[in-house]
């Protein structure tokens, strides 16, 4: 990292960086990580110069955005084991606050597929996720507030499943991941507290949960 990234940046360079950003994860989100820094700029409204003071290639811009979202979990995880003394609850809160911010990020599973995992920082932020997550599950399985099986892995997989029907789902019923998210906790032991009052799609908005046909050829 130069000194001159070390800096905090002017408010135009910090809203332009935002805005790139934030153009950046839409893009990828409907299109994958199949663009270009010069299409992201066309998209953002920006130069291409600004763009590239940002950010000199796409590797860098995807880097920034899995920083961003991993401090995210990082902190969410960390309020979680700070707020509640029972070990449960912690863990619950953890997973339904990260199942929350995952529904509303549709483009992190591009982010997470292209990041430079094996890099530091990013090498560091996922294994310092991965300590408070399994310290996490290793206490509520300890106190029998989940079941013994659980694992820190069960956690990524949870995710997962409730950003699948969150994607299907965001246009449609955006809060349908929830009714899903509940099933989940309950089969891994975790007891409602408060209880989620969520509802069956209907079989209309089921309808338009399903893939669309492509043309035949």
């Amino acid at each position: 990292m130069t000194r001159d990234s070390e800096r905090p940046l002017r408010a135009d360079a910090a809203r332009n960086r935002r805005l790139i950003m934030r153009t950046a994860e839409r893009m990828f989100a409907q299109g994958g990580a199949s663009v270009t820094l010069n299409e992201i700029a066309r998209e953002a409204g920006v130069g291409v110069g600004t763009v590239y003071r940002r950010f000199p290639d796409l590797q860098s811009l995807i880097d920034a955005l899995f920083t961003e979202r991993f401090t995210v979990f990082l902190e969410l995880a960390a309020a979680a084991a700070d707020q509640h003394s029972d070990p449960g609850q912690a863990l619950r809160q953890y997973l339904l606050d990260a199942a929350q911010w995952r529904a509303r990020d549709r483009a992190l599973d591009v982010i997470l597929a292209n990041a430079s995992m094996d890099a530091r920082p990013i090498a560091q932020m996922r294994d310092d996720l991965g300590g408070l997550v399994d310290g996490l599950v290793e206490r509520a399985v300890a106190a029998g507030a989940a079941r013994e099986d659980f694992a820190g892995a069960d956690v990524y997989a949870f995710l997962h499943m409730v950003g699948a029907i969150a994607d299907r789902t965001h246009d449609i019923a955006p809060d349908a991941w929830r009714r899903y998210a509940e099933v989940l906790l309950m089969g891994f032991g975790l007891e409602q507290s408060p209880p989620a009052h969520t509802s069956a799609m209907s079989d209309g908005q089921l309808r338009r949960t399903w893939p669309r046909p492509e043309a035949f050829r």
